[in-house]
């Protein structure tokens, strides 16, 4: 029998790999990250709006540099691994559902001369092709929300991180009050049954033993990052149609958009920059 995790996972290779989703994220996003962006306003283009979003989580974790290895679970067009090794010089592995984003993340991690620094393997985070005590850091950006067995994801990241190492992460959520059923409409966009929480990962990763460094809450910012894909996707609907977008995604993108921002709005969601370390 398929376990709904594996049907969870699935579901993400499914939707990621297909056409539609890998030409609506690659033109709308800007090609490079696909991930919620830092805002400085309401204008600002989405693709700078994401990558600040690695330079300010890449500035939080302490001691980064050549020496460093990092494991990018999620890590689809591998902007945020091919920043961190040109930036600071560390090794990356980038671990990734999707085929047609591992092939762009290879083809743009060559042409930015870094494949000598930045390793792209296939493979979920709920089983990370990984050697135990591996890694200094895992990161990962808006990706999590796609497991159906997010504790089993934590307990990989324990895994794969070295004593001491430390673990920062972005993932779309529930807030800790948000009432049942609420988010059924979001939910059956993404095809899942649950959102994690701030209080479901400090439980589980300070249940796992990690130490929580902190917990930068930016639900702004994800509200505004929906809201600005939306206007993006309605300006650039007739162009996404001509490089072979469905109507039908797009239509069905821009009400799941409304969702996310409706949903901010009431205080049913959360999203921010979270950091923890592993007990040395």
């Amino acid at each position: 029998m398929t376990s709904p995790n594996a049907n969870a996972v699935a579901k993400a290779e499914e939707y990621y790999d297909s056409d539609d989703a890998d030409k609506f994220y690659f033109t709308i996003w800007g090609g490079k990250d696909i991930h919620i962006g830092l805002y400085k306003d309401d204008v600002e283009p989405v693709g700078d709006a994401s990558h600040r979003t690695d330079e300010t989580i890449a500035a939080k974790i302490e001691n980064l540099g050549p020496d460093t290895k990092v494991l990018d679970i999620g890590a689809a067009y591998g902007g945020a691994a091919r920043y961190l090794a040109e930036t600071y010089g560390c090794h990356v592995t980038c671990v990734n559902i999707s085929d047609k984003q591992n092939a762009i993340n290879r083809e743009m991690s060559e042409k930015a001369g870094l494949s000598d620094k930045i390793a792209v393997k296939h493979g979920s985070f709920e089983d990370i092709p990984a050697e135990d005590n591996s890694f200094d850091v895992v990161w990962s950006q808006d990706s999590i929300l796609h497991s159906g067995n997010r504790v089993k994801v934590m307990e990989e990241v324990a895994r794969v991180l070295k004593p001491g190492g430390q673990f920062i992460f972005t993932d779309p959520m529930q807030s800790d009050n948000c009432p049942a059923d609420v988010l059924q409409p979001i939910l059956d966009r993404i095809h899942l049954s649950t959102l994690g929480s701030p209080g479901f990962y400090e439980k589980t990763l300070t249940g796992m033993g990690f130490e929580k460094i902190g917990f930068d809450d930016h639900v702004d910012q994800l509200r505004r990052h929906y809201f600005r894909v939306g206007q993006e996707l309605k300006k650039n609907y007739d162009k996404l149609v001509e490089v072979g977008v469905s109507r039908e995604y797009i239509d069905n993108m821009i009400k799941g958009l409304e969702h996310w921002v409706n949903g901010a709005d009431k205080g049913y969601l959360a999203w921010g920059i979270m950091h923890y370390r592993k007990a040395k």
